[in-house]
């Protein structure tokens, strides 16, 4: 499979064990991310980026140094980088987490990156600490190189999505503790509290990244045969669920709060990307216009802008 392919197929079902793996492997190295990064706000500094070979924290400080970590699934190896020179690598293959995690560590250690952190992953119900997780041991490398692919696909679209806000309006990202990719758009004004109630997460974690009205959405390699794309609102306002939000296949889902749309809708469609675009620009009116926002003054033209005036 290559990029060339656009939208690959791949059944939720077939790579569940490697997916779950992979979930605790992106929690190592973000909350690397996280104990090094200064604080930004919802969260920010702690994500994962889509790259060119796979998923990239994208450049931290340690001291009077940067430093990078990559999966590169294309290779199926993560990237340790030190703005020094020095490089190390730890072979992406079938291996339990706490293999994983020592390997890491050691190549860390070998690069002056003496960073401490929390083992413990968060927002799982099973919070095996990594030194001890012998359980999470599968790997698929085609697998693995197929969601790369989704999200390829997914970036590049809610990036698109994303240009035309000009409000506060989060990056294109990847959240290692809820594994999912998002973008999230903000009215400007605070919100409720956030009750939390996520798994081996404190609730003042849900506070801070809750902390101000907005509209969310992006894809998560789950609820669905090939995964689901997804939007919410924080607070949700009266009339969101009722909102009509094409295309056909998508729903509100009761039990999530959100507005689900499977994967495979639009990776079977005649214009994958089109379909992805209403489904959030549907979703995102819902929010908006039910919670009045002023759209006036959150939305442009990202054409217009980038043209002579």
């Amino acid at each position: 499979m290559t990029m060339d392919e656009g939208w690959p197929s791949l059944r939720v079902a077939d790579w569940e064990d490697t997916r779950d793996t992979l979930h605790m492997w992106t929690q190592v190295i973000g909350k690397i991310r996280l104990a090094a990064a200064p604080m930004v706000n919802h969260w920010w500094q702690v994500p994962l980026y889509v790259s060119p070979r796979g998923l990239t924290t994208s450049s931290v400080p340690w001291g009077r140094r940067l430093f990078d970590a990559e999966f590169d699934f294309v290779a199926h190896r993560l990237r340790l980088r030190v703005s020094s020179g020095e490089e190390r690598t730890v072979t992406l293959e079938p291996k339990p987490v706490s293999a994983f995690w020592a390997e890491t560590r050691r190549a860390l250690d070998d690069l002056g990156l003496d960073i401490p952190i929390s083992t413990r992953p968060v927002e799982v119900v099973r919070a095996i600490p990594f030194e001890e997780d012998d359980e999470h041991a599968s790997y698929d490398a085609d697998a693995v190189h197929r969601f790369w692919g989704q999200l390829v696909a997914t970036d590049r679209v809610l990036a698109q999505f994303r240009s035309r806000f000009i409000g506060k309006v989060s990056p294109v990202h990847f959240f290692w503790g809820s594994f999912d990719m998002a973008v999230t758009r903000f009215s400007g004004r605070r919100a409720p509290d956030h009750p939390g109630g996520a798994p081996n997460c404190g609730d003042w974690v849900m506070v801070e990244g809750y902390s101000h009205e907005l509209s969310s959405a992006g894809f998560w390699p789950g609820g669905g045969e090939e995964g689901a794309f997804y939007a919410y609102a924080y607070p949700e306002p009266a009339g969101f669920r009722e909102h009509p939000v094409r295309p056909a296949e998508a729903y509100y889902y009761e039990a999530g709060g959100q507005f689900l749309l499977p994967y495979e809708a639009v990776r079977t469609s005649a214009d994958p990307e089109a379909t992805l675009l209403e489904f959030l620009q549907d979703t995102y009116e819902a929010a908006a216009d039910h919670g009045d926002w002023d759209r006036a003054e959150l939305e442009d033209d990202p054409v217009r802008r980038a043209s002579p005036r």
